[in-house]
């Protein structure tokens, strides 16, 4: 009987997520593995979005996990984007992943938590056609350890 309860409950739960998660349209959400968990300064994760419409707004989002062997409280990142004309831009982006009474932020239980850093809201794609993101860690030392993932996530505006 207990199970069956159970069950339910998972099925609701999934329904639940499913329809959340079509709520917003994503056009563009990937993730790169960092080999071991440590992400080497040279490694770069490169993501290619393809626009189609430039009238649309879009919400970015920079995607971290973490585990909590990672010994810092922030992460810095160099974000370079190629746009289909050619025309490339560097931006240095802080995410911080501490908060200032040491807990961890993001979502995950146990050793893995997940960021979702909006990085811009309502913006526009200025021109159609293949854009290249390249993200790299800008800290100071060569390896970072405890960093498991990044990526990228790009839904329309409500």
């Amino acid at each position: 009987m207990m199970t069956r309860k159970v069950s339910i409950f998972v099925l609701f739960l999934s329904i639940f997520f499913v329809l959340y998660a079509c709520n917003r349209e994503s056009i563009y959400d990937e993730q790169i593995k960092i080999d071991r968990s440590r992400w080497h300064k040279d490694e770069m994760a490169r993501f290619d979005v393809v626009v189609s419409d430039t009238v649309q707004l879009y919400d970015f989002y920079l995607n971290i996990r973490n585990n909590t062997d990672y010994r810092y409280s922030n992460l810095y990142v160099f974000l370079m984007t190629r746009f289909p004309n050619n025309n490339l831009t560097k931006d240095t982006i802080e995410c911080v992943l501490v908060d200032r009474e040491g807990r961890w932020l993001g979502k995950g239980w146990g050793a893995v938590k997940e960021n979702t850093i909006l990085l811009s809201s309502r913006m526009r794609f200025p021109l159609k056609g293949t854009y290249e993101f390249m993200i790299q860690h800008a800290m100071r030392t060569d390896t970072l350890k405890g960093i498991r993932d990044v990526g990228i996530r790009i839904v329309k505006s409500e």
